[in-house]
């Protein structure tokens, strides 16, 4: 399963356990009290509403699963250099490049984040045996670069964790988007939500969970503008459809950038 956006669909074989008890048994690395921890955050909709991890699963409920935390899948470590920025005996901070899956999923088993920090900071006994427990607390998409924080044991995992959850940890990014904004900074106040009609994206909803996103222009081009962006709730793809709900997309984002040409000549970027 894939640590983004996920529905399951219930057939009736799977009604009458507690929601918990069959996500657990559904998800692969993921404990029943993580699991129970994003259904009281909402992460995890049923039939699109919030649910109590008591609730009893019925045929044809439709489960919607934001995995928000690092699942301590099975995979094998992989010899892949990493970009180390800081490191100590606790933890250690990545740089993850762009085009770089954080954790296996969705038919992706090699070459991720997950395989070369297994490797490099010895997640197991002998690295001949898959992992089964791994110490990324927080993700990135694919396509974005920036620090991943990797925990070397459960107890800071769980602090870390902790402290993300609580939103005590300020994110910080930086976005090229298409065209230049009137204001050099403003402020998306927009709660955000599954899309009905395509399950694997987000949208602006009224009905959705809080989303904050404060921004400022750091350089303006003729065709783009390069806006630094800080997120005040961690909402699944929440920087991309924020900005393209105020018209100004990122560049290169196929899922949100509504078909614009995302060619930049060397005139775009002599202002």
């Amino acid at each position: 399963m894939s640590d983004e956006l996920s529905t399951i669909t219930a057939t009736a074989e799977d009604a009458g356990p507690r929601l918990d008890a069959f996500l657990a048994s559904r998800i692969e690395g993921w404990s029943r009290s993580r699991l129970q921890r994003l259904i009281e955050d909402e992460s995890i909709l049923v039939n699109t509403k919030p649910a109590k991890a008591s609730y009893r699963i019925h045929e044809g409920d439709e489960i919607d699963i934001d995995l928000t935390e690092a699942p301590a899948a099975r995979f094998e470590p992989e010899n892949i250099p990493l970009d180390i920025v800081f490191e100590d005996e606790f933890l250690a901070v990545i740089n993850k490049p762009a085009g770089m899956v954080v954790h296996p999923g969705a038919g992706i088993s090699s070459g991720t984040l997950a395989n070369a920090v297994a490797y490099h900071f010895s997640l197991v006994t002998h690295h001949s045996s898959p992992v089964t427990r791994l110490g990324i607390v927080h993700r990135l998409d694919k396509d974005t670069s920036g620090l991943i924080i990797v925990a070397k044991d459960e107890q800071t995992h769980e602090a870390l964790a902790d402290q993300f959850r609580d939103r005590l940890v300020e994110k910080s990014y930086v976005a090229l988007v298409h065209g230049s904004p009137r204001e050099d900074k403003g402020t998306i106040d927009r709660p955000l939500a599954r899309d009905r009609w395509h399950r694997t994206k987000m949208t602006v909803a009224a009905n959705g969970r809080n989303a904050l996103s404060l921004w400022n222009v750091r350089q303006r081009f003729d065709k783009f503008a390069l806006l630094d962006v800080d997120i005040k709730t961690g909402r699944t793809h929440q920087i991309r459809v924020h900005l393209a709900s105020i018209n100004h997309p990122v560049v290169g984002d196929a899922t949100y950038n509504e078909g614009r040409d995302n060619t930049i000549n060397d005139s775009d970027t002599k202002r």
